[in-house]
């Protein structure tokens, strides 16, 4: 079944730069000031950013600017918590902001780490689109960009090195092929789909592949479709409309668990009972989600993994170091029904 390449940029070429080869001949001939004002006439003159020049002469610190989406969700709050700690062990100084789901704050940080020279800038893009301009400011500042978690949707393959995380488009065709097999014959199936933030690549992917699986099986109808924010609050208040429009839903598709745990609030209020009188889908497999689906609450998961720290932290000495990158690095993940919920809680990190 043909579907939409997942989004991501070729990463650029390695610039050239001062070799180390001729760090040694510096420290021979040149004082030491004379040695540190060629090393920055060589950077002006577009040769390598500065992060990479201090690297050719041993100076190993690292300072990231990290520009988070915000603190939405447990898989948020997670991945947030995995950065920080994976930084900490690493050695690399990291600058954080939360943008509290804004765009144009997560502009403002990424504008501020460019004039405070940070060596490398990584985000989580709020939304897919309208990146161009921040992202060119980076490039000339020859400050290495690489995106986490979500990708963003641009003509330009160079403004960016690589992008770390998940195929969305896959995780939303997994959830409708277990639709699939576990409607089998039944009949008509209404399904109501609570979209991630609108934009958003997630959003936008997970929509994509679960209706591309569920075509495989005309009875089964999305009936109804709106974004919850990623949010637990905005899943409850979706779901609460879905009930009082639509009488005949039979399962939920949330893009996350924490709008999942929102319609299950709903649903309960409504006198029905989640997992049996409607069932529910949803990606992430943060902790409560796993546990409501252990308690039968949600009948399956969708893995996204939010420890991407150890890998981005990976990655970021990589490319300051002018190695080669693959242009899209795209973690491991798995899925759950009630059973493996059960048996994965008792060691599950996030």
């Amino acid at each position: 079944m043909p579907r939409r390449q997942p989004r991501f940029d070729r990463m650029g070429d390695a610039n050239d730069g001062v070799t180390q080869m001729e760090a040694p001949v510096f420290k021979k001939f040149l004082p030491v000031a004379a040695s540190i004002a060629l090393v920055a006439s060589l950077t002006a003159c577009g040769s390598d950013s500065g992060s990479q020049a201090s690297a050719a002469a041993g100076n190993d610190e690292i300072v990231m600017g990290f520009a988070q989406v915000g603190a939405e969700s447990g898989w948020r709050t997670a991945n947030t918590k995995s950065i920080q700690e994976s930084a900490k062990a690493a050695g690399v100084t990291l600058k954080f902001s939360d943008a509290q789901q804004k765009q144009e704050n997560q502009i403002k940080a990424i504008r501020s780490y460019i004039q405070q020279k940070v060596d490398v800038i990584a985000f989580s893009p709020v939304v897919e689109t309208g990146w161009d301009t921040i992202l060119l400011e980076a490039k000339r500042a020859k400050i290495p960009v690489i995106l986490t978690d979500r990708a963003v949707d641009s003509e330009d393959k160079t403004l960016y090195k690589t992008f770390l995380g998940s195929d969305f488009v896959l995780e939303g065709k997994k959830a409708g092929e277990w639709l699939v097999k576990d409607s089998g014959s039944a009949g008509a199936v209404n399904v109501v789909e609570l979209q991630g933030t609108t934009g958003a690549a997630p959003a936008i992917d997970r929509k994509e592949g679960f209706a591309e699986a569920i075509k495989a099986n005309p009875q089964i109808k999305v009936i109804a479709s709106q974004t919850g924010d990623f949010t637990r609050s905005g899943g409850k208040q979706v779901m609460e409309a879905f009930l009082k429009s639509n009488p005949d839903i039979d399962v939920v598709y949330a893009h996350n668990d924490d709008m999942g745990l929102g319609a299950i609030e709903a649903i309960e209020a409504a006198g029905k009972v989640p997992g049996k009188d409607i069932k529910i889908i949803t990606i992430d497999a943060v902790k409560d989600g796993m546990q409501a689906l252990a308690d039968g609450k949600i009948n399956y998961i969708v893995e996204c993994s939010p420890l991407l720290g150890d890998q981005l932290m990976d990655l970021s000495k990589k490319v300051l170091a002018g190695e080669t990158v693959p242009e899209r690095v795209v973690t491991e993940e798995s899925a759950f029904d009630q059973a493996q919920a059960k048996a994965a809680l008792p060691t599950r990190k996030y």
